[in-house]
């Protein structure tokens, strides 16, 4: 039975409707111009999940494709190929006759392909005097000619989910990262919490990962990873804004000291030139400052510091202040000015302070006033460098998210 260019092959293959009105949506939807038969196999096997096909069934497709004498699948020209099963299977790296047959099949069914049957069932052609084909019957190529645009939107869409994937897992990845950074440092630096509970709280998020998970499964471990994220830091902050406010306390109630024997105050009477510039060197210097973060928290927050550390790396503090003097010099903080940080912060507070002055470099007109008003400030007990790595670590976790 024909009907245009459609032939509903009756014989041994089974015939359904389904394929029937394949066949009729192909020959109705033919359209005027040709395509690059390559560029449409790419759009196949990027599509591949989609159409439900294996990887074997793309080779098989690409055998039947290269039985076709033309780079391009033109409307007007013969689309049928008519290859034996021993032939394909050559160029289809070897597969075996009964492998053949169910990929040819999930072709049809998906409807990259159809069957034009002979009389008796073998795939041959009928020429002319010239030699030109007048008809041939094994498979028409002409549905991928006809679905062509189609295919590209669907490969389109197939590379979209795999990049949405990926990114989600990226985000993941920098997400879980975070979190075990901030628990591990939060530990070993003894802060205040039960990190225990915290930590098996991470453990029972990631073990609800499946081990093929879908984006959307990823997707939603990462928000739960995120709120746990911003967990941590709030109660990080908390806690640092307690120790603030308890440091503030003993300042202003009790005399503190100097315990470096080199920074010691005098205790013994002064003469009064001497009163006046200790009474001047007050106002500015009050007692070495406790450490509020860890190295490993400074570093998250100013990653950016790490490539002025000896050897581009940062192992302890001794290393984050080398890379601070280095940054000082590039900012053009004067000498002057960092010493005088390093007094009344101390030096760990005021290389951390020069981590997070070089990320946010862009925003400053002057490093140097820049960094004598924190100095300033920190004398006067107005000024903690805790709420300034919080707010970078923010920044970052916040730009994370918005990129994935």
């Amino acid at each position: 039975m024909q009907r245009g260019n459609v032939t509903t092959p009756f014989g041994r293959r089974p015939m359904t409707l389904g394929l029937v009105r394949a066949q009729l949506q192909t020959a109705e939807s033919r359209p005027s111009r040709g395509v690059d038969k390559w560029k449409v196999f790419r759009d196949v096997a990027e599509a591949r999940p989609l159409l439900g096909l294996q990887d074997r069934a793309i080779a098989v497709l690409d055998a039947l494709l290269s039985f076709y004498p033309q780079n391009e699948l033109k409307p007007d020209a013969s689309l049928v190929v008519f290859p034996s099963n021993a032939q394909l299977s050559l160029r289809a790296h070897g597969i075996a006759g009964t492998t053949l047959r169910r990929h040819l099949a999930s072709l049809v069914e998906a409807g990259l392909i159809q069957r034009r049957d002979s009389p008796n069932g073998k795939r041959y052609v009928h020429r002319d005097q010239d030699g030109a084909i007048e008809e041939a019957f094994g498979f028409d190529l002409s549905p991928l000619l006809a679905r062509a645009h189609e295919l590209a939107g669907m490969a389109q869409q197939v590379a979209e989910e795999a990049r949405r994937f990926k990114r989600a897992k990226e985000a993941l990845t920098l997400c879980r990262r975070d979190v075990r950074k901030l628990i591990s440092a939060a530990m070993e630096e003894g802060a205040g919490g039960d990190w225990a509970a915290i930590e098996a709280v991470y453990v029972s998020i990631l073990a609800k990962l499946p081990r093929t998970p879908s984006r959307t499964a990823i997707e939603a471990i990462s928000e739960d990873m995120a709120l746990l994220r911003e967990e941590i830091l709030n109660q990080l902050e908390d806690q640092l804004n307690s120790e603030k406010t308890d440091g503030n306390a003993v300042q202003n109630g009790c005399h503190i000291q100097n315990s470096k024997s080199e920074s010691t105050y005098e205790l013994e009477p002064c003469s009064g030139e001497e009163q006046g510039a200790n009474a001047e060197r007050e106002k500015i210097r009050v007692a070495d400052p406790v450490k509020a973060y860890p190295l490993a928290m400074v570093l998250q927050a100013c990653p950016q510091v790490i490539d002025y550390g000896p050897g581009g790396q940062i192992g302890n503090w001794r290393d984050l202040m080398a890379a601070a003097v280095v940054v000082r010099s590039m900012l053009g903080v004067s000498p002057s000015a960092y010493q005088e940080a390093c007094e009344v912060m101390g030096p760990e507070n005021a290389a951390a302070a020069m981590a997070c002055m070089l990320e946010r470099a862009h925003l400053i007109n002057s490093a140097g006033g820049y960094l004598r008003d924190l100095t300033r400030r920190a004398g006067r007990g107005e000024f903690s460098l805790g709420p300034m790595i919080m707010a970078l670590m923010k920044a970052r976790a916040s730009e994370r998210l918005r990129v994935g």
